[in-house]
């Protein structure tokens, strides 16, 4: 018999409105571009950051203030493109995950330049520059090389404070006030660090019956690789 937890992996109900998206240093340049998109050169602007650093969430909002449809790269293939075109703005989300497929390419392109010439803006998000894309079309690679873009800078302590404290709430858990700049002071500063560090301690505290405390979390910040030290 065992006194561990049944651990279930339901969906998270995530907040992702502008009012939950915290600005910091690390953000704010690109917040004021997508703010301002009457200033896009040909309408277009590539978000690029880090896994993690919160492009989804920033062009979801985006997406949502203008009523523009949000799909991943991957999806293209779904959708026509006249009708994304009619919404009068479109958002495609991972688009250096499209190189090496030829089909993906060029539906991005069609995209690209359907919306160019309707004059719809065109919000694209990306890790890397389009440089780094491995793209094999060269029209797609000239025009997207071309794009303005905005880069998410790695997150300062105040921002992942901030992080923490939005993952911790999205998964209805309540931590000791104390407990945050503590483990900001220990992780490694990146969005995918946070996300996997409060995965791991949801999943602990769950698995043992344990409240998340400082204890807990040096076993987990250790079991991810780090000792739990200043």
């Amino acid at each position: 018999m065992t006194n561990k937890q049944l651990i279930f992996d339901l969906p998270l109900r995530q907040s992702q409105g502008r009012e939950d998206y915290y600005v910091a240093q690390a953000n704010a340049l690109a917040l004021v571009m997508l703010d301002r998109p009457s200033n896009w050169p040909s309408g277009r602007l590539l978000l690029l950051g880090d896994p993690g650093a919160g492009k989804t969430h920033l062009a979801q909002i985006w997406a949502d203030e203008n009523r523009a449809p949000l799909i991943s790269s991957g999806e293209l293939e779904h959708y026509d493109a006249p009708f994304l075109v009619s919404a009068g703005a479109v958002v495609v989300d991972d688009a250096d995950r499209i190189a090496g497929s030829e089909n993906h390419e060029s539906l991005l392109l069609h995209l690209n330049n359907l919306c160019q010439a309707e004059g719809v803006r065109l919000l694209i998000t990306a890790r890397t520059p389009p440089r780094d894309w491995g793209m094999d079309l060269p029209d797609l690679r000239s025009r997207m090389e071309a794009t303005a873009s905005a880069r998410l800078l790695p997150p300062d302590d105040a921002l992942l404070a901030a992080v923490l404290v939005k993952m911790f709430a999205d998964r209805q858990i309540h931590v000791p006030v104390t407990l945050i700049p503590w483990l900001v002071g220990r992780m490694d500063r990146s969005m995918a660090t946070a996300r996997a560090l409060v995965n791991a301690l949801d999943a602990r505290s769950l698995e043992e019956k344990r409240a998340i405390t400082r204890s807990l979390a040096a076993e987990v910040l250790d079991s991810l690789g780090l000792d739990g030290q200043e």
